[in-house]
């Protein structure tokens, strides 16, 4: 996700737990660029022997469901965590807070590059009732429409270490 995930947060425990596991690189975590990310992802998808499991944090689900849309038969799964809401990022980074309204339309926003319809993937959409990124109920909206199962997580804010969160 944006600014990456330092060494306490539960994607970085997570990746020690499974020996093949690992972060996408050449990504600039402080650039949340949804083109440039889902195509680092896509270039990991693509070099990958076998079907991949994504597992994703915040901004990164908005570019994994990207990059995703059209390798569904290289993708296994995928685990989103907490995903971002895509109004608050426009094609070339954050949007401006000033201007950015939770309900606003989506206008110079990345939700119209996001795929709006059911992927044939396995996946699970996990989202916190009090997260400061994305409403819940807008959580539970895209994993409807792509298809995925979704958990409320209740309480549990970003789900990341300032929310409490680190191995998980």
């Amino acid at each position: 996700g944006f600014h990456g995930s330092g060494p306490s947060h539960w994607q970085s425990w997570l990746e020690t737990q499974l020996p093949e596991a690992r972060r996408v690189g050449g990504i600039d975590w402080e650039q949340p660029v949804l083109a440039d990310w889902a195509l680092a992802i896509r270039d990991e998808i693509d070099a990958a022997t076998g079907a991949v499991w994504i597992v994703a944090h915040s901004f990164g689900c908005l570019a994994s469901i990207v990059a995703m849309a059209d390798r569904t038969e290289k993708v296994a799964g995928a685990i989103l965590v907490a995903p971002a809401d895509p109004n608050r990022f426009s094609p070339v980074g954050v949007r401006d807070p000033k201007r950015f309204e939770r309900r606003s339309s989506a206008v110079n926003s990345v939700k119209s590059l996001l795929p709006d319809w059911p992927l044939s993937v396995m996946g699970l959409v996990v989202a916190s009732s009090t997260d400061p990124w994305m409403e819940q109920s807008d959580a539970r909206e895209w994993a409807r429409r792509w298809g995925f199962v979704f958990h409320d997580a209740g309480d549990a804010g970003h789900i990341n270490v300032e929310s409490g969160h680190g191995p998980w």
